[in-house]
């Protein structure tokens, strides 16, 4: 760590070390310091005598004062023998860092640990891992156990004018970034849920921000088996620290006669031109406030009906190297970059986001660029940044908006499962959701009385295709009165009465819940009298759009008492009445839609607060989610809590949280996109994940397609023409959703439920209810993985990189992944494709699940993708294990299990049960049943089983079949199992025919 100090002078270097154990107090003298030291840090000093840092051991770790850069502490505290907090502050009080919202782990005390001065470095040591500090510039870096350079500053953090809050910032909150590993060939995965189809971020760019279709997770994991939990709750940007700018920013624009300026905007209204002129600035991104455009359209086009805009020209750049592209937009828009199709989107007209495109240019040299934007009624943006200095595109960067001080966490693992499980350590145990949220939900946008709920629920058990969970959207309420948690009494006269019925049928129901009220309401009067209120959405006029519109605000859940008066009301009016699980959406918070950033902030701000929206902007579902999980253990200290939230961060997993990806749009890009969602999340430590099957939101085609004209609710209404189309993109959603952690269908119309998609005994019906079916009869596999999530900090959607780390093939797919450790998931995200392309993974064998056909790892196979099959392979080795049809997992509990072994690999499982419903699991009732396979001597070892829980029955018919090759009961539970036996808890062993 000290190549900066190459060259100077052998003159000696002082410095005070001040050794700060309770039981010593004593000035400890320096080295020398040699000038063949050392030091990865920027800031070289020159040919002169330096005094260096004063040392300061505290009892979890050490503090250095520097004597000059920016920062004047930074502070190294030991977490664990694996985890490290470092702390660069640019002033001298650590106590103006505040409280962190995710992180709950504290320093240790009792962890052994050494600090050593070795020249110009200091040197603190764990038996994991060691952290080497520049007494020069406070530069630090991590080595494994075994002396592996891991992680290393490249500068002491770069700290500049907070520019992005638009409340006035305090005196001692800076724009902040840190660099490490500069060239880095390394890979990096996790930052949570984004909607860019990345997998892999390296040399990519991320912004992690809060939005409906994003949750950012600030964990990044390294290939090298490291991560960084990054503590700052504002806007932060991976990669690249600069925000697109304007293409006329950084870029040469040509309309279509070469006349530098702009590009050539071209307005339609269909095919009739209304307006041409130049524009340099493509920007119809955001609402100022209440539906009044920040950029507003021309006069000219004021009346159109059906908008159409072109821009044209070209474009040019001083920089060679490659570009970046941020194309923001609802509707449809398509940009084409020297004639060839670039981006081609469709978002809904209400939710847009962006998807990036990169290109080589040369300086000099045009490109042709073009772009094609139906309107809607919704927004668009296009911007750029010019090219990274090289020395910046490979590396792990972090830059935050606005932080009192560069706060991270270094986390070491041997494999990645446990570089999560560190990230859990620091944030909070993954609660164990009941076992119910694993089995089939139905939902949708939205069922509008009680009697549809019931009956929604009532055919899928007369037709007995299982089910666990029906969900109520919003707006049961009075329509003037949201927050006020009342019932519209025209559609919802007995709620009680409906929970009732559900349960009666061995259901679940659960109720969505806003953090949103309208001042009339008596909650918001009660919150506002203590001044828990965001109301400046009140004071900016924004209507929201239910009915005529009306004023709203949203509470402010940091302070303690807020959150237990939010939970109050919520039990008085709804816990009350029966419901089994909360649904937290616009806990963003979505205060009012398409507004810019910067007003989003403002409106999270008001007098007295915790602090400025934009210091706390990505944090607002965390204390939101909190309020409901520690109200509800109190309230019902036995049953497990559980809460669905649109928005998540740091420690969301601690909550008895899931996240889903928001309101996604119902077409085949949107699908693939949410693995890459999904597999982010996973790694970045949030285990319990979702996405609406189907996508939310149709085109209008399909939404308005019906025959009559109107909304189209189910198959029959749409035009015979949609029908296929919309069968196969929900079938393939359908598949897809049966293997990710929660298997929930919803969406707005047509809607979503399996009558509505699909007449009886129709090939789609069929292809449906067997997934459905075939969910449940993995439910043992399934709720293992489950429990795992807790007991092992497990992970249950896993990128290719964590289970084949080795094989670089895999770092970059990002439509493929592994669904625990047995299955490969390739779901099918183009229209009417019958195949796909698999990636197999080097290092081991695998078994197509529906044919048995066995295949080397480490190709690519063209596997057969029938309409009724997703592409299903499990690794040789494999032990699943499976249950008989049941209809809701509370059937499950000991029921028969029957382990299918792959055979080819050795292998070990154990099938994880519990209750399912309390909390007993946390005092230690539950059970284990170990599983290992020999393969070279086909044994089957059904181990001792450990633990015990109430209601568990100490017997349980176990049966045992193999798969290991070609067959036509390759998919056959219920096929004729090798060995059948009574298991009584005792270790017992079953030889297997070769």
């Amino acid at each position: 760590m000290l190549s900066a100090l190459r060259g100077l002078s052998k003159k000696a270097l002082i410095t005070h070390c001040v050794i700060g154990m309770a039981s010593v107090a004593l000035l400890q003298a320096c080295s020398k310091q040699s000038g063949n030291e050392t030091t990865s840090s920027s800031n070289a000093a020159t040919e002169q005598t330096k005094a260096l840092a004063q040392v300061e051991r505290t009892t979890d770790g050490v503090v250095l004062t520097l004597t000059e850069g920016a920062v004047k502490k930074v502070r190294l505290q030991v977490i664990s023998e694996k985890i490290i907090r470092v702390t660069a502050l640019p002033g001298t009080d650590f106590g103006v860092i505040p409280e962190s919202i995710q992180v709950v782990a504290k320093p240790a005390t009792n962890v052994q640990f050494t600090s050593e001065q070795a020249g110009n470095k200091l040197v603190l040591k764990t038996a994991q891992v060691t952290a080497e500090v520049s007494l020069v510039d406070g530069t630090v870096s991590f080595r494994d156990a075994k002396g592996n350079v891991l992680l290393q500053e490249e500068n002491r953090g770069t700290f500049s004018a907070v520019t992005a809050d638009p409340i006035k910032p305090d005196a001692d909150s800076f724009a902040i970034r840190q660099e490490f590993n500069r060239n880095s060939d390394e890979g990096f995965f996790g930052l949570g849920q984004h909607q860019n189809g990345q997998v892999n971020y390296a040399g990519e760019n991320v912004e992690l921000t809060t939005y409906n279709l994003v949750i950012s997770i600030p964990y990044v994991v390294s290939s090298r088996n490291y991560g960084v939990l990054w503590d700052n709750n504002s806007v932060t940007r991976f990669g690249d620290p600069r925000e697109t700018q304007p293409l006329n920013a950084s870029l040469k624009l040509f309309d279509v006669d070469d006349k530098e300026g702009g590009l050539t905007a071209r307005y339609y209204d269909g095919d009739k031109l209304l307006l041409t002129r130049v524009e340099a600035d493509l920007n119809y991104q955001f609402f100022s406030n209440n539906s009044v455009r920040e950029v507003p359209f021309p006069d000219e086009v004021k009346d159109a009906k059906n908008l159409r805009i072109e821009w044209e020209g070209s474009i040019l750049s001083d920089e060679t190297g490659t570009h970046h592209f941020k194309m923001y937009n609802s509707g449809y828009a398509k940009l084409y970059v020297d004639n060839q199709l670039a981006l081609d989107r469709w978002r809904l007209n209400w939710n847009p986001w962006y998807h990036t495109y990169k290109t080589d240019m040369k300086a000099g040299e045009k490109k042709s660029i073009k772009l094609d934007w139906t309107v809607s009624g919704g927004f668009f943006r296009l911007t750029h940044l010019d090219p990274l200095p090289v020395e910046e595109q490979k590396q792990l960067s972090l830059a935050s908006d606005t932080g009192k001080a560069i706060d991270y966490y270094f986390v070491a693992g041997n494999n990645k499962d446990e570089v999560v499980a560190g990230y859990r350590e620091l944030t909070g145990k993954a609660v164990m959701l009941p076992k119910w949220a694993y089995g089939f939900w139905q939902s949708r946008e939205r069922y509008k009385s009680q009697d549809e709920i019931i009956n929604t629920f009532k055919y899928y058990r007369d037709k007995k295709i299982p089910i666990d969970n029906i969900v109520l959207d919003w707006s049961y309420w009075p329509e003037n009165a949201w927050g006020s948690h009342d019932f519209d009494k025209k559609f919802f006269p007995d709620p009680k009465a409906m929970n009732d019925k559900i349960h009666a049928m061995n259901g679940n129901i659960m109720i969505s819940v806003w953090p949103k009220f309208y001042p009339t309401t008596d909650n918001y009067k009660e919150l506002n009298a203590k001044g828990y209120m965001f109301n400046k959405n009140l004071e900016e006029n924004n209507l929201d759009w239910i009915g005529k519109g009306y004023l709203n605000a949203f509470y402010d859940p940091y302070p303690k008492e807020s959150r237990e008066i939010f939970w109050k009301q919520i039990n008085e009016k709804l816990n009350s009445k029966g419901f089994d699980a909360w649904w937290l959406d616009a806990a963003e918070p979505d205060i009012h839609s398409n507004l810019t950033f910067t007003k989003r902030k403002e409106l999270m701000s008001r007098e007295g607060g915790i602090g400025s929206g934009a210091e706390y902007f990505n944090s607002y579902a965390i204390p939101n989610a909190t309020a409901v999980y520690e109200g509800e253990r109190k309230t019902d200290p036995e049953k497990r809590s559980f809460i669905l939230t649109r928005s998540g961060f740091g420690g969301i997993q601690r909550t008895g949280a899931a996240i889903w990806s928001g309101d996604t749009s119902s077409d085949w890009d949107n699908l693939r996109e949410q693995v890459a969602a999904g597999v982010s999340t996973g790694i970045a430590g949030m285990p319990n994940w979702s996405f609406d099957i189907g996508g939310f939101t149709p085109e209008d085609k399909y939404r308005w397609g019906s025959k009559n004209g109107g909304p189209a609710l189910n198959i029959h209404d749409l035009k015979p023409e949609l029908v296929a189309d919309w069968q196969e993109l929900n079938v393939r959603w359908f598949q897809f959703g049966a293997f990710v952690p929660l298997f929930r269908s919803h969406g707005q119309f047509p809607y979503r439920e399996i009558f509505s998609l699909a007449d009886e005994g129709t090939e789609v019906y069929n292809t449906l209810e067997s997934y459905i079916k075939l969910r449940y009869r993995l439910m043992p596999y399934i709720y293992t993985l489950a429990g795992d999530t807790f007991h092992k900090d497990g992970t249950i959607m896993r990128p290719l990189v964590m289970d084949f780390p080795n094989d670089k093939a895999g770092w970059n797919i990002n439509t493929q992944y592994m669904f625990g450790p047995a299955f490969l998931v390739n779901p099918v995200y183009e229209n009417k494709a019958r195949s796909r392309d698999v990636y197999l993974p080097a290092g081991a064998d695998w078994y197509n699940f529906y044919t048995g056909e066995k295949l080397t790892g480490g190709q690519t196979v063209k596997a057969d993708a029938p309409f009724s099959q997703m592409p299903l392979f499990v690794k040789a080795g494999s032990i699943v294990p499976t249950g008989p049809l049941i209809q809701h997992t509370d059937e499950g509990l000991n029921a028969p299990i029957t382990l299918n072994i792959y055979a080819g690999a050795n292998g070990t499982f154990d099938i994880y049960e519990d209750d399912g419903r309390s909390v007993k699991y946390e005092q230690g009732e539950w059970s284990r049943i170990p599983v290992a396979y020999d393969d070279a001597t086909g044994i089957v070892t059904i181990g001792d089983r450990i633990g015990k829980f109430t209601g568990m029955a100490e017997k349980r018919k176990i049966s045992v079949r193999v798969i290991s090759g070609p067959s036509k009961d390759a998919a056959n539970f219920d096929a004729k199992p090798a060995q059948a036996i009574d298991y009584d808890g005792k270790a017992v062993e079953v030889k297997l025919a070769r």
